[in-house]
């Protein structure tokens, strides 16, 4: 791979991991686009590394607020709304992350295709479109509940169907318990840390198995795009939804899945 394919394809991860459009399926179409370009296990680790390195210093504070609390909790002190929300983040990642396990073979096999991409672009497009137009919630991340973690948490789970997008399946649930967009968008991106993590550690055990070739060079490349790009976009994602809301994502999603179902089917 060449210094400028893994620029284009770390900026792909970086840019659209947080936004509700699907980074699996533009990583797949910015492959082929860029010449059927394979990008192996070890540039994927990587692209993971910058996009969890980003998200982890963007939220740096709430993170070190939420670990301190939750392990003073652990050890018999007093229970805050922010240990609180760090058990919410592990409990809503237990569904994704078995369901992972179970359906990762079917998830990277015969559920990786255009037309599927398609569909899952165009359907849980419409339900973001309709949870943002209906919801408008005031509801912030520390007013969930466990049910309410446990809907989110299943509905994370579906971003396992290529197109669905992670942020954007559990922005959509977050919106229809009556969360407001930034607090949806806020606790999908905290939800997506442990996901992310244990993402990379499975890609990292097989490339462990398997082997690297590729130059540090491009992997370094990779890592910086993914990192820059991805704390970039939280940033002017978090403003860019207060002012305007997701409709913006809903029609681009239309778009590109009427697309991949014109050209593919």
């Amino acid at each position: 791979m060449d210094y400028i394919t893994a620029f284009w394809l770390a900026l792909v991860q970086g840019i659209t991991e947080f936004l509700p459009i699907s980074s699996q399926a533009h990583l797949v179409l910015a492959g082929q686009w860029l010449g059927d370009v394979y990008q192996g296990l070890e540039f994927d680790v990587i692209l993971h590394a910058g996009s969890l390195v980003a998200v982890v210093l963007y939220f740096r504070k709430e993170i070190f607020t939420m670990a301190r609390d939750w392990l003073g909790a652990l050890a018999g002190g007093e229970k805050t709304k922010d240990s609180k929300l760090a058990w919410w983040v592990i409990i809503g990642t237990i569904p994704a992350g078995v369901l992972g396990l179970i359906f990762k073979d079917a998830a990277e096999g015969v559920l990786r295709g255009e037309v599927i991409m398609g569909i899952a672009l165009i359907v849980f497009g419409l339900l973001l479109g309709f949870a943002d137009w209906k919801g408008r919630g005031t509801r912030n991340e520390y007013s969930l509940s466990l049910k309410d973690v446990l809907i989110i948490g299943f509905a994370q789970a579906l971003a396992l169907i290529p197109g669905t997008s992670r942020s954007g399946i559990t922005m959509t649930a977050a919106l229809f318990l009556g969360m407001s967009r930034e607090a949806a968008a806020r606790f999908s991106f905290l939800l997506s840390i442990p996901i992310i993590a244990a993402a990379g550690l499975l890609l990292t055990l097989d490339l462990m198995r398997s082997g690297t070739s590729m130059g540090w060079d491009v992997l370094l490349i990779g890592f910086v795009a993914s990192a820059i790009s991805t704390y970039a976009c939280i940033h002017y994602f978090l403003a860019f939804i207060k002012r305007i809301g997701m409709q913006p994502f809903v029609i681009y999603r239309l778009v590109l899945g009427g697309l991949l179902l014109w050209y593919f089917l």
